[in-house]
């Protein structure tokens, strides 16, 4: 098993692809060690020095670190996806686990919220994934979007510039009703 890595805009953050699929649909993040119960694989990620966070996508797996070097870190992490992926146990031990879904806006924005999200869909989350993270829709009131950034980009230095710039404008521009985009 041969497995790749790449850096992502955030430095704390390493981004793996062990070149099978991690979650079959959807991300996962993990922020600690108490959420990292849920995937016998995080579990192990997190007991090596300096893990402070682990996130799922489709196809990656990134860790975000406390401290420490990545040279120092690295072969024990390729170590423990690499055995993981051996011993055949699965990723995520309850499967059935439901997204956060608790979303808010008015019911007369329904079009406009429908609007945002397949922007958000069909533009945003694919460039997030690809720096090892992810960015969910999570609400709109008064012409401000609300936007969840989670595994590399949650913490990351150059969010608030993408989140302020990139995607504000973005949504401005197709969606005049957007004013604003903040973090939640």
């Amino acid at each position: 098993m041969f497995i790749q890595t790449e850096s992502t805009p955030n430095p704390a953050t390493l981004k793996f692809l062990p070149g099978k699929p991690v979650l079959g649909q959807g991300t996962l993040d993990m922020p600690t060690r108490e959420a990292a119960a849920q995937s016998p694989l995080a579990e192990k990620l997190f007991d090596i020095a300096n893990v402070g966070g682990v996130f799922f996508g489709a196809d990656f797996i990134s860790v975000t670190k406390t401290d420490g070097d990545w040279q120092q870190m690295k072969p024990a992490i390729l170590g423990a996806i690499m055995e993981h992926y051996m011993s055949g146990a699965p990723i995520v031990a309850n499967e059935a686990a439901a997204p956060d879904d608790d979303e808010f806006f008015d019911a007369a924005d329904t079009e406009t919220v429908a609007t945002i999200k397949d922007l958000i869909e069909t533009r945003v989350r694919p460039a997030v994934a690809g720096d090892g993270g992810d960015i969910t829709f999570r609400g709109f009131k008064e012409g401000v979007v609300f936007l969840q950034m989670k595994g590399a980009c949650s913490g990351c230095p150059s969010s608030t510039a993408t989140l302020q710039h990139g995607i504000q404008n973005l949504l401005k521009h197709f969606v005049p009703e957007v004013t604003e985009v903040r973090p939640v």
